[in-house]
């Protein structure tokens, strides 16, 4: 049986006619904490409870006790409260993705659970927070599994190769010149062929080369089957111009399952970190870099608009017309992400998804 913790008393009985309440939920790696408000802004009570299923069904339980919950807003929606989301999803309860509380609002109010679960719900009751969480459930989630393990066997490929050849500078000088003028895949073979038993550096090299080939060969399956994702997903995307496996991937994930979270071309570009900023103060008047958004999805346009720059005549005289107007190469740039976003986004929601089959409320 499951227990819950109480951080503070119930300020009101559990009611017995159903009036509507609003639930604010700050979530962490082992325990949740809930608030429950009515509509009008009164806090009722708050609770703690294990981040388990069991526990999830009491979270729910127990709000229902003080009335009707239709909203939630939770902390965490794509880490510690990914799965307490599901649950409140499938129960019938609209989710709404509450950022942390505002650095000034804590300094004055303090920093406790307890106050942070409270200001999730008063975020939703204030409007402040609207963004319908990432649905997680679909094939768009099994692409970032894909993506993130790939992405971790390259870096461990980089990391084995750059040990393999410190290892060879400072070998034995008859080793280190018959394997040094070799390329990388004939310098892997030949290391992967020598005797461990013969000294350390030889098993050092061959241990190495035989993690490289294994990495090598994970990340060769993890690319065609992300990009056998990308084409039941999305086939068109892969047809863009500088659009590859990698760079389809990061975007097709930062926009997520549910496209309706996409009100505009401009709020992809926000999700992306390429939308401009207002930066100005008196009589300066300029805009600068965005540093917010999903950075996968900036990185990703920002190849695709390098690959534009050395192979697409368009974008070329594109970078020289605005380089006599006095933009830097810099700023250029960040007008073509702008602008590729926009191409990426009508292309993403020209191939709509499967709608999730939970329920939002």
């Amino acid at each position: 049986m499951t227990t819950a913790t109480t951080d503070q008393p119930s300020l009101k009985a559990p009611r017995t006619t159903a009036v509507d309440v609003v639930l604010g939920v700050d979530t962490h790696k082992d325990v949740h904490v809930a608030a429950v408000l009515t509509v009008l802004g009164a806090l009722l009570a708050t609770r703690s409870f294990p981040a388990t299923l069991a526990g999830y069904r009491d979270l729910l339980a127990w709000t229902r006790t003080f009335g009707v919950v239709h909203r939630a807003g939770v902390e965490g929606t794509g880490s510690y409260g990914i799965s307490l989301c599901r649950y409140l999803l499938a129960e019938g309860v609209q989710v709404i993705e509450v950022n942390r509380p505002d650095r000034a609002a804590r300094r004055q109010r303090g920093k406790t659970d307890v106050i942070d679960a409270e200001a999730a719900a008063r975020a939703v009751l204030a409007g402040r927070a609207r963004t319908c969480p990432k649905y997680t459930e679909g094939t768009v989630e099994g692409l970032w599994v894909a993506k993130m393990v790939k992405d971790s066997a390259v870096t461990a490929r980089t990391q084995a190769i750059n040990q393999l050849k410190a290892i060879l500078v400072c070998a034995d000088p008859g080793l280190r010149e018959s394997l040094e003028p070799l390329r990388n895949p004939a310098l892997f073979a030949a290391c992967a062929q020598l005797n461990p038993e013969h000294s350390a550096v030889h098993q050092a090299l061959q241990l190495l080369a035989v993690r490289i080939r294994h990495l090598s060969e994970q990340i060769t399956t993890l690319k065609k089957q992300i990009t056998l994702m990308i084409r039941a997903l999305n086939p068109n995307l892969l047809k863009v111009f500088g659009v590859g496996p990698d760079s389809a991937a990061a975007l097709l994930i930062a926009a997520g399952e549910n496209h309706d979270r996409l009100t505009s071309e401009a709020s992809f570009a926000a999700l992306c970190g390429v939308s401009p900023v207002e930066h100005s103060s008196g009589k300066s008047r300029h805009r600068r870099l965005n540093r917010g958004g999903n950075r996968q999805g900036n990185a990703a346009l920002y190849r695709i608009v390098l690959t534009r720059l050395r192979r697409e005549e368009r974008t070329r005289h594109y970078l020289e017309r605005r380089t006599m107007e006095g933009k830097t190469k810099r700023e250029v740039i960040r007008c073509l992400k702008r602008y590729v976003a926009r191409e990426i986004y009508h292309c993403i929601l020209a191939t709509p998804l499967p709608q999730p089959r939970t329920r939002t409320g």
